[in-house]
C-alpha cells in the first residue's frame, strides 16, 4: 500500500530530482523516479529512471499492464505521475498540459477529425498555434509529400485506407516540428502485411527526419524490426535496456529471454563445478548438460533457455559440429513446414520436449515422426537461469 507519508517522502525529493536533471548534452528526454498508481495501493509504474537518446528510436516493448503505455500517457501529460518529474530536452514538464509540451502522438485508432479533409486533419495542430495560412499550406504539402500522400489534400479520413489514415495521423504529429514523437500502438489495427509495410515507412521516415521517438508495442518481431533500443517492461519495472541484438543474444533474466523470441526452456539441478563451468543433470538418468557456472552451488537447481534455430539435427551418432558438444539423442514428434523454415518438435531428456527450427534451405536431416535422430548445439549457444532470482548468467555454456 502506498500510504500518504511514503507519497509525501517521494515527493519531498523532487528538489534533488530537479537538482540532478541537467540533461547531458545527446540527451532529449529524462524521466527521473517515476512511479504510477491509479489506486493508491498497486504501482503502474515503479521507481523508472530513464534517459532517451536525441534522435533515436527508442521502443517499450512489453505485455498488457506491464506498465508500458502508462509511462508514455505520462510522458505526453495525459496522465499525472504520482511521484517523480519528467524532462524534455532539461525542462521540468510537471505543470503543462499536453499542447505546450511540443510533443506529437499518434494513437493507434488514429484519430482523426472526420468531418475535415486530410489537409484540415495535418492543419490542426497549426492552427491551434496560430500560424499564418501560407505557412500553414507549406508546411501541410511538406507533410503530405513526408508521408507519400500528396494529392490527397482534399479528401476525408473515410475515402482512406487504414494504412494512408495512419499516414495522415503521422504527419499531424509531425508538421509543427516536435521535440519528440510519442507512438502508441500506431500499426496495432492494420492487417500483417501492412502492418510491415508502415514498420519499415515509418523507421525510413525516422531516419531521414532524425526525431526523438519512442513508440509502444507489445509486438516482440515490431520492436526488433524498428529499434535502435528496447526497454523491456514487465510488473512495473523495466527489465533491460539494450540494443534489440543485445536482448536476443544476452537477455539478463528469464523474463526477457521468454519474452523476447522464441526459446526452449529445461530445468535441472547443478551437479558439478568448477571455476570456470558447471554440469546440469536434466534428467535422472540422461541429460548431463553443459551451462554456465553462477547459477548456484551443487545441487542448486537451475533453467536453461536455448533458441529453436541455435539446435542442429544430425542422423548418425559420429563427431558433432563444429563446438556442438552439447549433444544428445531425440525422437521426432512432429514436423511442420512454413515456408521459409522447418519447425521440428522433438522428444528429450524422457518427458521434455525441444523444439528445433530449421531454414528450408539448410534442411540436411530427414525428419519424419518417430524417427530417432541427434540434436547437438554449441555451448555458447544456451543460457541458464536462477529460478529463485531469475538472473542470467550470459558466460558461455562449457562442454562437460
Amino acid at each position: 500500500m502506498m500510504n500518504l507519508s511514503g507519497l509525501a517522502l517521494a515527493r519531498s525529493t523532487s528538489s534533488r530530482i530537479r537538482a540532478e536533471s541537467a540533461a547531458a548534452p545527446d540527451t532529449a528526454l529524462q524521466l527521473r523516479a517515476i512511479s504510477k498508481t491509479y489506486d493508491g495501493d498497486s504501482l503502474a509504474v515503479r521507481h523508472l529512471d530513464l534517459d532517451v537518446v536525441r534522435g533515436e528510436f527508442l521502443t517499450l516493448l512489453g505485455p498488457s499492464g506491464s506498465g508500458k503505455t502508462s509511462t508514455l500517457m505520462m510522458v505526453a501529460g495525459f496522465e499525472a505521475p504520482t511521484t517523480g518529474d519528467i524532462f524534455l530536452e532539461g525542462r521540468s514538464l510537471a505543470n503543462l498540459p499536453p499542447h505546450k509540451r511540443d510533443i506529437g502522438v499518434v494513437f493507434q485508432n488514429y484519430a482523426l477529425f472526420p468531418h475535415m479533409t486530410v489537409g484540415e486533419n495535418i492543419a490542426f495542430p497549426l492552427s491551434v498555434r496560430k500560424v499564418r495560412a501560407a505557412e500553414i499550406a507549406r508546411r501541410v504539402a511538406r507533410a503530405l509529400d513526408m508521408v507519400r500522400l500528396h494529392g490527397y489534400a482534399e479528401r476525408r479520413p473515410t475515402q482512406l485506407s487504414g494504412g494512408q489514415q495512419q499516414r495522415v495521423a503521422l504527419a499531424r504529429a509531425l508538421v509543427f516540428e516536435p521535440k519528440l514523437l510519442l507512438m502508441d500502438e500506431p500499426l496495432g489495427a492494420l492487417d500483417r502485411q501492412l502492418r510491415e509495410q508502415m514498420q519499415l515507412e515509418i523507421r525510413s521516415l525516422h531516419e531521414r527526419l532524425g526525431i526523438t521517438a519512442i513508440y509502444v508495442t507489445h509486438d516482440q518481431a515490431e520492436a526488433l524490426t524498428m529499434s535502435d533500443r528496447i526497454a523491456v517492461f514487465n510488473a512495473g519495472s523495466v527489465q533491460q535496456l539494450d540494443s534489440p541484438k543485445a536482448l536476443y543474444e544476452a537477455p539478463r533474466n528469464a523474463f526477457v529471454a521468454r519474452f523476447i523470441g522464441e526459446n526452449n526452456r529445461l530445468s535441472g539441478v547443478v551437479e558439478r563445478r568448477d571455476a570456470e563451468r558447471c554440469l546440469v543433470r536434466i534428467a535422472e538418468s540422461v541429460g548431463v548438460l553443459a551451462c554456465p557456472c553462477d547459477v548456484g552451488p551443487v545441487g542448486a537447481p537451475a533453467t536453461l533457455s536455448l533458441r529453436p534455430e541455435r539446435v542442429t539435427l544430425a542422423k548418425s551418432e559420429g563427431a558433432p559440429s563444429a563446438g556442438a558438444s552439447n549433444r544428445f539423442r531425440a525422437t521426432v514428434r512432429e514436423t511442420i513446414y512454413l515456408g521459409d523454415h522447418v519447425r521440428i518438435r522433438l522428444a528429450v531428456f524422457g518427458t521434455n520436449e525441444i523444439m528445433a527450427k530449421v531454414p528450408t534451405a539448410t534442411v540436411g536431416v530427414e525428419a519424419t515422426p518417430g524417427d530417432e535422430l541427434f540434436i547437438q548445439w554449441r555451448p555458447e549457444d544456451c543460457l541458464a537461469f536462477s529460478p529463485e532470482t531469475g538472473e542470467a548468467d550470459t558466460r558461455e555454456c562449457a562442454p562437460a
